[in-house]
């Protein structure tokens, strides 16, 4: 094995016995015995399934693996075999470094262990001494960020509470090899973000073995991609060339490779085309019933920030066209950030900007206010109070959390002095949207469809008329 290897998977299988019925399982230990003492023809009584089946593959440090498959494909089997969970049937694995493994919830806790006892049993098993658990325990427990629960046994949290100190745990052991599996599925848009800013920063040294349903997260994170289906390694290499194979394949299964053509009663070109205006807001308004119960996005001030403070950010809000708060959002409408912040040092060239982020903490998109006042910078003296306000037609996001940043410079893009960043000042969910795939969908004028009568086409030569 290379020196620059740290995981190698050679031939790799897994085959479990499944049993139809409890005395199947007896006969099995008894009967092939005897069968065999007697000469006779051994009889099998399971049948084989075979959950992963000649698997081979390296990766090298500092590398990020994606693999990708469907329920049952074999995905699980392989990290458990490559952490030593579970043995193989076939095949071997060699590993290089420590391995910190976040796989199925609630994985090496015991439910009847308080979470600071799971502290230490988790950080005992993956290599830590009790005088590192010590002294890395207040990080630990900051990291997780669930309170005064640190305490209570572990059987009365929520799955997303498990996840917190489980991943917190592995955050914090000098691990050489992160394994996780699907987990960061269930944790909130607050605390996604911070996991995939420690994945990141993590990456830069480390390895990691990353499984996930989300291609457009494997496409993000991964250096290259692991394809398994029915336990068979489809297809190794680029992730962007394996995740679009794999989405096409599960279309294709899912609606067939091609679909007949649809004949339709041709519309005079007389006739005025049939337009689809777009209204986001009043369609949703419309289809649904409009919850009363939604809140504001509200300031975080508290959230993780950094700088050199000789401004401070007090508040953002996202606004809609008449200057109110909003507290849901769509897209296709004109929404204004607004971002004040106060001077406590004179500020002769301020930047202000936002990035929005989804919750895997990808960059969608965002703004600053260099280049509009490159010319004519708004100088602040100090004690005096900044604002900027971003005006837009808001992108039309597919449902779910998104989080913005925002960050306060003084000087130039290129060389600047950064007072003020946040991490997640203001947490939204996009409440509805037509947006079809991608990150961001395109705010549509109008759709147009028609068909027109025209003759038809000759039948191809060669044809029977």
């Amino acid at each position: 094995m290379s020196s620059d290897v740290v995981i190698a998977v050679e031939n790799l299988s897994k085959c479990y016995q499944i049993y139809d019925q409890p005395r199947d399982r007896l006969k099995q230990f008894i009967y092939p015995r005897i069968q065999h003492a007697l000469r006779l023809p051994v009889k099998q009584y399971y049948r084989e399934f075979w959950a992963l089946h000649d698997v081979s593959f390296t990766i090298k440090k500092g590398e990020t693996l994606g693999v990708v498959g469907r329920n049952g494909s074999g995905k699980s089997t392989l990290l458990q075999m490559i952490c030593g969970t579970l043995n193989p049937t076939h095949g071997q694995v060699h590993t290089q470094g420590r391995i910190a493994a976040l796989l199925e919830l609630g994985s090496g806790f015991n439910l009847e262990f308080t979470g600071r006892e799971n502290v230490y049993m988790n950080a005992t098993l993956l290599g830590l001494n009790t005088h590192e658990v010590d002294e890395r325990f207040d990080d630990i427990v900051a990291f997780a960020d669930i309170g005064d629960f640190v305490d209570q046994p572990v059987k009365t949290y929520s799955s997303g509470m498990f996840v917190r100190l489980a991943f917190a745990v592995i955050a914090h052991v000098d691990a050489d090899i992160l394994v996780i599996d699907e987990a960061l599925a269930v944790g909130d848009v607050f605390f996604t973000q911070k996991c995939m800013r420690f994945l990141r920063d993590f990456m830069e040294t480390g390895t990691v073995l990353f499984v996930s349903h989300d291609t457009a997260s494997v496409k993000n994170l991964c250096n290259s991609a692991l394809w398994l289906d029915k336990g068979n390694a489809i297809q190794y290499g680029a992730p962007k060339d394996i995740c679009e194979s794999y989405l096409q394949v599960m279309y294709e299964e899912q609606q067939g490779t091609s679909r007949s053509a649809q004949h339709a009663t041709p519309v005079p070109r007389s006739q005025p085309a049939q337009t689809k205006r777009y209204d986001q807001r009043q369609q949703f308004l419309n289809c649904s019933n409009l919850r009363n119960d939604l809140q504001i996005f509200e300031f975080d001030p508290e959230a993780t920030s950094f700088g050199l403070n000789g401004a401070k950010i007090i508040s953002v809000e996202i606004l809609n066209d008449k200057g109110d708060p909003l507290a849901w959002a769509i897209g296709g409408e004109v929404v204004t950030i607004s971002i004040k912040a106060h001077a406590y040092e004179e500020l002769d060239s301020p930047i202000i900007g936002f990035v929005v982020k989804d919750r895997l903490g990808q960059t969608l998109f965002g703004e600053n206010t260099y280049l509009s006042f490159i010319d004519a910078p708004v100088s602040t003296q100090a004690g005096k109070t900044l604002q900027a306000d971003f005006t837009f037609t808001m992108p039309i996001l597919p449902v779910g959390d998104y989080a913005i940043n925002v960050a306060l410079a003084n000087g130039t893009q290129e060389h600047h002095v950064q007072h003020h960043w946040i991490h997640d000042a203001v947490a939204f969910k996009s409440e509805a949207t037509s947006a079809s795939a991608g990150l961001v969908g395109i705010p549509m004028l109008h759709i147009d469809m028609q068909t027109e009568s025209s003759v038809s086409p000759s039948a191809p030569s060669g044809t029977d008329s």
